[in-house]
This record gives C-alpha cells, structure tokens and sequence, in this order.
C-alpha cells in the first residue's frame, strides 16, 4: 500500500481528540475575584454595625435537619420549620415533627429566651433571662446565634478586636469579650459574613456557624437562606442544625402577632423543665 500524508493527519487529529477526552489537556484556571476588604477594624465594625442597623422584620420558610444528643442517645430530626424576626432581640421558630406544627419552639425577646421540644423522648423546655448570662451558649438550639446569622446583633461598643486576613477574607477577633470569645470571617468582596466562630476558655471551638446563599430583603439588608451550627456540649458531645429557606420576605408585625409570637409560652406538659443561668442547666 503507498504511503499517503493524509493518513498521518487523520491519525494525529485522532491523538489529539483522545487526549482532550481523557482528561490530559490542561484545566482551566478559574479567575477568582479579588477585593480589599476593609482597612481598619473600625471600618470592619462599621460596615457590619451598618448592616445591623439596616435589618427587616422579616418571615421565612424552609426546613430543618437537627442532629442532637439526648437520653444517652443520638437522635436525629428532620422538619419543615416556620420563622419570624424582629429585630434585633425578637425570633420565634417552630418545626413540625411526625405531624405536630409546634413540637419545636425556640424564641427570644428583649428579656428572655426559651426552647420547647416535645418529642415523647426528649420532652424539654428550657429557658433564661439574657441578663443572667455570661455569654456562654447552652442550648441544642441558640436563638443568640441564629439571630447572629441573620445579621441582626450588632457587635457591641467593644474596641478589642483584631482585624486580619485569610484567603478573601476580613477576620475580625474579639479579644476579651465574656465568656466565649468570637473570630468573625467576612467575604471581602460583598462583606457578607460567612463564618462564626466561638471559642471557649480552653481555647477550643464551642460552636461553629456557616452562612450561604444570601437573599436581598431590601436594597442594605440579606439574610443568609442557608444556615449550619454545630456546637459542642460541656460533656464533648456535638449538636448539629442545618437550615434551608425556600422562602424569605420582609414583614410588619402588629401588636398582636407580637405578643403572640415573641412572649414565652407556658411550660405545662413538659416532662423537663430548666432554667439557664450563665451557662448552667438547672433543673425546676
């Protein structure tokens, strides 16, 4: 058979073919923004106390997945979840669990704070005065940090606090808040805090927030749709809770949905009922 220069073109051509198909071309670099972020602490503060003081009323939905410890055992909860937030104290949330709309309940306001869960084997309610704390987290559910997620609580007059920087990112460490102190991690470019970190006295971290996927409610205002805590009990065991909104819009609360929603129910009909004080879980 003769010898055709065609037959060498195809063949490269068919090299060349296989070897982009199998993966040996080289990747392609993904261009990744890069801002400044913010030059001093006390512009990092600012531009987060702004959003604060921007913040909505607002309700939501979405659903649940809630991993805890109780009763010596690992339980898992998976549920449909309705909120409500006032700004900057006031936060009222239920999840419906095996058909009860109300077999969970966490809520604060100016004074107190509270969590009701009903399920047969935890049966629990549990409940505090903010001026009886020292800033240490106690509950499977913590309305101080869900209302930290939404942006809402401001940071305090507080001036220590360190301003660093990772990978695209402002951190800003309070330095001698009491009890847990915290490391803040901010997106330089949108200034969206995207991680919470608290850390206890030991040094160790007692609970950990992530925030994704943030929806504007006004032109200064987001909340975060998705929201994951996980947090580690005095006795190193580990609570989880993930939450995924799929719906979220401002709102105006009358008087009378206020004090239906944000004063604390009664407690009958609970097999357990605590009190919180700084940090301590006392039994009634």
């Amino acid at each position: 058979m003769s010898y055709q220069p065609e037959n060498h073109r195809i063949i490269f051509y068919f090299v060349v073919a296989g070897l982009i198909v199998g993966g040996c071309a080289p990747p392609v670099q993904q261009v990744r923004r890069v801002c400044p972020g913010a030059q001093t602490v006390t512009e990092s503060l600012s531009r987060l106390r702004l959003h604060s003081e921007n913040a909505l009323s607002f309700k939501a939905g979405g659903q649940c997945r809630l991993q805890y410890y109780a009763e010596d055992k690992n339980h898992v909860e998976n549920f449909s979840v309705k909120l409500w937030v006032n700004p900057p104290r006031e936060i009222y949330l239920q999840g419906d669990v095996a058909f009860d709309p109300k077999a969970i309940i966490l809520g604060s306001n100016e004074e107190e704070f509270w969590l009701a869960m009903k399920p047969k084997e935890v049966s629990s309610y549990w409940w505090g005065r903010w001026a009886e704390q020292n800033g240490e987290g106690a509950l499977k559910l913590d309305p101080k940090l869900l209302l930290e997620a939404f942006g809402v609580l401001a940071g305090g007059n507080k001036e220590s606090w360190l301003l660093s920087r990772e990978e695209g990112s402002d951190v800003l460490t309070e330095t001698d808040g009491p009890g847990l102190s915290r490391k803040i991690y901010i997106d330089n470019c949108s200034y969206r805090v995207w991680k919470v970190v608290r850390i206890d006295a030991d040094g160790k971290n007692a609970a950990i927030t992530k925030l994704d996927r943030y929806k504007e409610l006004s032109e200064d205002f987001s909340i975060p749709t998705v929201i994951e805590i996980v947090s580690r009990s005095w006795d190193g065991s580990e609570d989880s809770l993930r939450i995924t909104l799929d719906s979220a819009k401002s709102a105006q609360f009358s008087n009378k949905q206020k004090s239906r929603l944000f004063n604390r129910p009664g407690t009958r009909g609970f097999k357990h009922i605590y009190k919180v004080v700084n940090g301590d879980i006392i039994e009634q």
